[in-house]
């Protein structure tokens, strides 16, 4: 008996290592009733999508169902994609980062395994940066609240890519809450890498900003994810943290700086922790300290534009007279940005769109904002011939900020009563929709574009 016993275990581990063979060989026998064949061959589940691009590199990500080895192919022709680059470990996390690039130069890109193409094609490609401060025509798309997995997401998102279906973009930014509820794995990848895989995130990098729902924790809290930023938004973005796309290294994925030509950006964590004890609020914290030395350094840019989640004012689905971090952020913190002349501060969080003139000096309540002492311009900031239109102008580092609140890429909610915030010009509780950035050297231009495609509102600033 014990000799059939080892007869039958020897026959099963010799049919197994006869398997993990043909396995390897990448043959397929047919089971016992012939429908079914074993194979190799990876699948794509997520990606390619493009990171932390510089004006000489970019970061390609990807992820696929099996672990298999990695390979980028790249080169300025689609049907010649000379260069390559591999990683022998296996991997179902793919990530490689190309260097050596040329500044402002568009180039095709597959990606795969050692043996297998996944993606590739004409429509597969990317357009590294122009070198920072060059002046140059730069878009930038901007989505905030975007991961709800709605019909306004899809809507948005369809209006935004046929109005810049003619545009060159540079990139795109994230104003956070990127997936919903929970900003778990399975939310971002059903809400937005599903979402926005078809063009945005194959040709275009995008730069993240965190939001509350990213730091939300299905096992311990928000509060150990604010504390650890232990959280699948830091697992799926690969930031600029090294100062290789512009500004001060930060060496904290949870803020950055890049340049985009003559444009400089500034993303912000205005909800995660540092040192389990500092908000952004907070002038003593080490990420308000790096943002000074940031704004210094870079005070000579074109234009300077910051973003982060929590708005300083807003009354929309979030009131900043009664939120503890929005009425913080507008008492301790915007002053050191108005300061030093920062142009544009883009935030999300509230689920409207609203948009100020060009302002500073006003840190408190609603109530409070008087126009002949905050509003540094009587213009509406539009250029269409109507009363009072025209663009902002500003002198270099001179002070004057025009704050927008952009948190409608997926749904609208219901404002507080007192909707809209007086420092406002215009706002609206009704659309969604997304934004398109566009600066041609001394002159940008704001256009927030609506889930039915109409461009509601659009300011112009200038710079003398």
């Amino acid at each position: 008996m014990m000799r059939i016993r080892l007869i039958a275990i020897s026959s099963l581990l010799w049919a197994g290592m006869n398997i993990s063979a043909v396995q390897a060989q990448n043959y397929s026998p047919a089971v016992k009733n012939g429908s079914e064949k074993f194979s190799n061959k990876a699948k794509l589940i997520r990606g390619p999508y493009l990171q932390a691009a510089s004006d000489t590199s970019i970061v390609i990500r990807w992820r696929t169902d099996v672990a298999v080895r990695t390979k980028v192919a790249y080169g300025e022709d689609f049907s010649g994609l000379q260069k390559k680059v591999e990683k022998l470990e296996l991997a179902t996390e793919h990530e490689v980062k190309l260097v050596g690039l040329k500044p402002d130069t568009k180039y095709y890109y597959s990606v795969g395994s050692l043996n297998d193409t996944l993606e590739s094609g004409q429509s597969i490609y990317f357009k590294t940066l122009p070198k920072p401060g060059a002046k140059g025509t730069y878009n930038i798309g901007i989505f905030g609240d975007c991961g709800a997995l709605t019909v306004n997401q899809a809507k948005v998102r369809d209006q935004f890519n046929e109005y810049t279906k003619d545009i060159d973009l540079n990139a795109w930014i994230l104003l956070g809450d990127n997936a919903y509820n929970d900003g778990t794995d399975i939310e971002f990848q059903a809400k937005f890498f599903n979402i926005y895989k078809d063009r945005l995130l194959k040709n275009y990098p995008v730069y993240p900003s965190p939001g509350n729902h990213d730091y939300h924790d299905v096992d311990f809290g928000a509060e150990y994810a604010q504390n650890t930023h232990n959280t699948a938004y830091y697992k799926n973005f690969t930031m600029p943290i090294n100062g290789e796309a512009g500004g001060v290294p930060s060496g904290n994925p949870a803020y950055y700086s890049f340049d985009v030509g003559n444009i400089h950006f500034i993303s912000l964590d205005s909800y995660g922790k540092e040192q389990e004890n500092y908000y952004l609020y907070d002038v003593e914290s080490p990420q308000v300290k790096w943002v000074q030395r940031d704004l210094e350094a870079n005070k000579n840019k074109g234009w300077v534009v910051a973003f982060w989640h929590y708005p300083p004012y807003s009354k929309g689905t979030h009131d900043s007279d009664t939120d503890g971090i929005m009425s913080r952020l507008r008492e301790n913190f915007i002053q050191l940005l108005e300061k030093a002349g920062v142009d544009l501060i883009i935030c999300g969080h509230s689920h409207v769109y609203e948009r100020s003139k060009l302002m500073a000096g006003h840190y408190g309540h609603s109530s409070t904002f008087n126009p002949k002492l905050h509003q540094l311009s009587s213009s509406s900031g539009l250029s269409d011939g109507t009363p009072n239109s025209g663009a902002y102008v500003k002198k270099k580092n001179e002070k004057g900020t025009v704050y927008v609140v952009s948190g409608s890429s997926s749904y609208v909610g219901k404002p507080y009563p007192d909707f809209p915030h007086k420092a406002m010009y215009y706002s609206n509780a009704t659309d969604a929709g997304a934004a398109l950035l566009q600066v041609q050297g001394d002159k940008l231009q704001f256009k927030w574009i609506c889930a039915d495609g109409i461009v509601r509102d659009q300011f112009t600033m200038e710079k003398k």
